[in-house]
């Protein structure tokens, strides 16, 4: 007689020491106490900081610090003026404004920066920061390149200055139960973590619109390009540039440094690992904005974190829209995290029947197989063991401000945050291995003993 039971049907008909799946439990989780706005804050415990860079992100950043109580921005500085207003119109107009960031750093009545400029701009802008004695909130990624990077941690290191990088993955109330989850070994041996995330439409590709009347007499072009590019003014492009920098490798780092940054710091975080990958190997294109950048609009990335680690798949695509999910398997199942919720889908890890391959035995050799099977694994009636599942629910971990707080409060109290400058440059030399595997047309390796990644 054929044989055309599937593998699920049989297990269906014969299994016996499988109890019942219960409804997950959804559970909420209560967001990090910061006091309220009205609170007062003796001037004498109130946190100065100074912004650099006020445009998409920066504005932002400003306007959530700002309603933390005891903080406050007392100068902004961003090379197109139309910023000098918005900043005026988030703050006050009393706020000082200029092109020159040093200014900021020289004014002893700052006590700490929050800087959003552009990826080319990282590493100058907090190593002048942390030389002139301030700390700084840096916006991810860390660095341009990894040699950036590694200047920018040999700086911190020496000055001894605080230095946050703006992941807010990293104090997110999800990220943190899923981390204690998996440090508790929720889902068993972790056997392999995916991470994806995806958009479909212009501005999720970073094809913003240029300021209208964007002009050498309101915007500092040359300054803007730094050591990346020098270019001459172009009406047509260098306004493009200046918005979506992200799309060229000059001055940003694409996908890896806008959205895989994200995936990298939050799953480092929630696994407890703060190290490079060992190798990286990447494929990817450019199939659907092809605008004249010259950064892949879709990225996948595989990396290899060591032995005794799970391998790691990071996916990424600007022309299909998927949420932002993690996906932590192991022998005891899967941990689904996103942006509001985790949830956790059990699994046994053993057989919940007899084995399918008897089917090959002879029929009194299976009947004699499957009595002892069950006999040695039926539960007694009413004895059935059940699995449950659980759901926790959460704030964004998109939100700002705790990041923000927990920065500002490092700032008063001097105690070391956790997204500081190794924390960030590991993230970051993933984000800069998915890149130049991608243009190498090969896998690469961090050589930590040349700090360079190779071929």
């Amino acid at each position: 007689m054929k044989n055309d039971l599937s593998r699920r049907e049989f297990l269906q008909r014969t299994a016996g020491a499988t109890g019942a799946f219960a409804a997950s439990h959804r559970i909420f989780l209560q967001p990090e106490h910061i006091p309220l706005p009205l609170e007062s804050t003796p001037p004498s415990e109130r946190v100065r900081f100074g912004i650099i860079g006020i445009g998409m992100q920066g504005s932002g950043l400003l306007t959530n610090a700002i309603q933390l109580p005891g903080v406050e921005c007392v100068a902004a500085a961003d090379l197109w003026d139309g910023r000098h207003e918005l900043a005026q119109e988030i703050v006050g107009s009393k706020i000082p404004t200029t092109r020159r960031y040093k200014e900021l750093l020289d004014n002893k009545e700052i006590d700490c920066i929050v800087a959003a400029v552009p990826d080319h701009w990282h590493k100058q802008v907090v190593v002048d920061a942390v030389n002139a004695g301030k700390d700084i909130y840096c916006e991810k990624p860390m660095s341009h390149s990894a040699a950036d990077g590694v200047a920018m941690v040999a700086a911190a290191k020496k000055t001894g200055r605080i230095v946050q990088i703006g992941s807010q993955r990293v104090s997110s109330v999800i990220c943190a139960k899923a981390k204690e989850l998996l440090a508790n070994g929720i889902i068993g041996t972790i056997t392999l973590v995916e991470g994806t995330y995806g958009r479909n439409d212009p501005t999720g590709a970073w094809e913003y619109p240029p300021p209208p009347g964007l002009s050498p007499s309101n915007f500092d072009w040359d300054t803007w390009q730094g050591e990346a590019t020098k270019r001459p003014w172009d009406p047509d492009m260098s306004p493009k540039y200046f918005a979506r920098w992200r799309c060229w490798k000059e001055y940003g780092t694409g996908l890896a440094g806008d959205l895989l940054v994200h995936l990298v710091s939050g799953m480092n975080f929630m696994l407890g690992w703060n190290d490079p990958p060992r190798r990286a190997l990447a494929l990817g294109n450019i199939l659907r904005f092809k605008d004249g950048r010259n950064m892949p609009d879709v990225h996948a990335t595989l990396f290899d974190y060591g032995e005794d680690r799970p391998p790691v798949y990071l996916r990424l695509n600007l022309g299909c829209d998927t949420p932002e999910t993690y996906r932590f398997q192991g022998s005891h199942g899967i941990l689904e995290v996103t942006e509001f919720n985790i949830t956790y889908f059990p699994q046994s890890g053993v057989d919940e029947g007899p084995s399918y391959y008897t089917y090959g035995f002879p029929r009194e050799m299976r009947e004699a197989y499957f009595k002892k099977w069950h006999e040695e694994h039926d539960p007694k009636p009413g004895k059935e063991p059940v699995t449950e599942g659980y759901n926790f629910h959460g704030a964004s971990w998109d939100e700002e401000k705790p990041h923000l707080w927990k920065y500002f409060q490092a700032v008063k109290s001097r105690q070391p945050v956790v997204e500081d400058a190794v924390f960030g440059n590991n993230a970051a030399l993933a984000c800069h291995m998915a890149n130049e595997s991608y243009f190498r047309k090969a896998a690469v390796t961090w050589d930590a003993a040349t700090s360079t990644i190779k071929s």
